[in-house]
């Protein structure tokens, strides 16, 4: 797969399968294209060449089974709707067409908002909640849509670490339920604790496998050239990840 914006290559010649039933981390640099892939993953964005497939189907034909968190700073947090009008949304493709959402719907919904530690929050308007609350109302809308496969552009950013710790015990929780991850992630520092496989990503695949393999310092020094520094504690994360 590659994608260009005005003619100008952002992913080239991507190839890659996702694990199942796997945390996978998509690391690299800013402007290496990380958001982009999962973009052109879900056609939020155009593809120059190539194609993307879902259990052998596009995209399109396989919606369902894919659940998608996008950055907190792209979405419209005065649009007006409560955390559970947010989190019900996950439930559309669900319900037949121009009927309103079920009870069943709703329960699941505060259901989801209860797994994230929001229920107290349902009907509070989103653009009242913190940043780390908004993004666990898109993780929990995430959750009712009962997908198989998980596209999260930068879950972490900007949140505080009760709820870091929140949204790592349900990737892993995901990741029990056979669902399989795909994280868009900066802090190097982590990726060992965190992830079972990386993608090494920088226009193009630098690296791709299991954590403890392909986490190294040769292959982070490929993906970030001159712009890696890499401090002291994710030199010794790495260094653990690769006795364990």
């Amino acid at each position: 797969m590659t994608v260009a914006y005005h003619r100008k290559p952002v992913l080239w010649d991507i190839d890659y399968a996702i694990p199942e039933g796997q945390l996978v981390g998509i690391i690299g640099p800013n402007g290496a294209g990380k958001s982009t892939l999962i973009k052109a993953c879900l056609d939020l964005v155009p593809r120059a060449s190539g194609s993307v497939c879902f259990y052998g189907k596009s995209y399109r034909q396989q919606r369902q089974l894919v659940g998608y968190v996008p950055q907190r700073e792209s979405v419209d947090w005065d649009f007006p709707a409560s955390a559970l009008d947010v989190v019900t949304m996950g439930c559309y493709g669900k319900i037949p067409w121009c009927l309103p959402p079920r009870k069943k719907h709703k329960d699941a919904a505060r259901h989801a908002l209860d797994q994230v530690g929001l229920s107290e929050y349902a009907s509070r308007q989103i653009s009242k909640l913190s940043g780390g609350q908004q993004q666990r109302v898109f993780l929990a809308r995430a959750l009712v849509q009962d997908a198989k496969i998980y596209f999260m552009d930068e879950p972490f950013a900007g949140v505080d670490a009760a709820t870091e710790t929140a949204i790592v015990a349900l990737l892993r929780e995901l990741k029990q339920r056979g669902r399989t991850v795909l994280v868009v992630h900066h802090d190097l520092q982590t990726v060992p604790e965190y992830f079972d496989h990386v993608l090494l990503l920088n226009m193009r695949v630098v690296a791709a496998g299991p954590t403890s393999k392909v986490f190294t310092q040769e292959n982070l020094q490929k993906t970030y050239g001159g712009r890696l520094t890499l401090l002291a504690e994710a030199a010794e994360a790495i260094a653990r990840s690769g006795q364990g």
